[in-house]
């Protein structure tokens, strides 16, 4: 399904180079040439991303995205402006931006930009594994209501467990995705880290939701 991007840029050159550029991309692209209009089509429309030029007539881009995430916190925004001082570049962030693009850019840095944003809004915010919950976003790992402190390393190898839950995860597999070693290396070290996450979660027995394959390396699962 193609994905739906407001543009709010009141340069017509500007906004008919990216209309153009990203509906040969296969986006599908509605415009605003202010701020206000363009809070107005963001607010009652779905987008699945917003392109926002900072200075734009009626209403700043800035106080668009002040105003659009009181109501939509999730959405990925990000601005074309021709501000680059660290401070601007902070109240933008500060704002709700995800992202920020200084003018004049490069059509296929800021197409880059704008897949990582998409990609990033389509993945899943937590992960969950019977009791255990792993929120990707505040890097917190809860076993019930109970926070369990695990470094980066093991919430990275629990994390990778679970987004393969099902699948027999093997101990290459797990050297080369998570600690991204791709030469002959000395697989043990996986064994010591599970079982500290082992101990970290301090899982009943009933609970016991990651297994061990002999001589392969270790499965997720949740389910009988």
């Amino acid at each position: 399904m193609a994905h739906k991007l407001l543009i709010v840029e009141d340069e017509t050159g500007i906004m008919q180079f990216l209309q153009q550029g990203l509906e040969e991309e296969g986006f599908i692209v509605t415009t605003a040439n202010n701020g206000e209009k363009g809070l107005e089509l963001a607010q009652n429309n779905k987008f699945d991303l917003l392109l926002l030029d900072w200075m734009l007539p009626k209403m700043t881009g800035f106080e668009l995205c002040t105003a659009y995430r009181e109501t939509n916190k999730k959405t990925p925004i990000i601005f074309l402006t021709a501000k680059d001082t660290v401070q601007e570049t902070i109240d933008g962030l500060k704002a709700g931006a995800n992202d920020y693009i200084k003018k004049p850019f490069n059509f296929d840095e800021l197409l880059e930009r704008i897949k990582v944003q998409l990609r990033d809004k389509e993945l899943p915010q937590e992960l969950h594994l019977g009791n255990v919950t792993v929120d990707l976003q505040k890097h917190i790992v809860t076993v019930d209501d109970r926070e369990v402190a695990l470094t980066q390393r093991e919430f990275e190898l629990l994390a990778y467990l679970i987004k393969n839950k099902g699948k027999v995860c093997t101990r290459t597999d797990i050297i080369q995705d998570v600690w991204d070693i791709h030469f002959d290396y000395d697989t043990g070290v996986i064994d010591v880290f599970m079982n500290a996450i082992r101990k970290k979660l301090n899982l009943k027995v009933e609970e016991d939701y990651i297994k061990t394959v002999r001589g392969v390396g270790y499965i997720a699962n949740d389910s009988e």
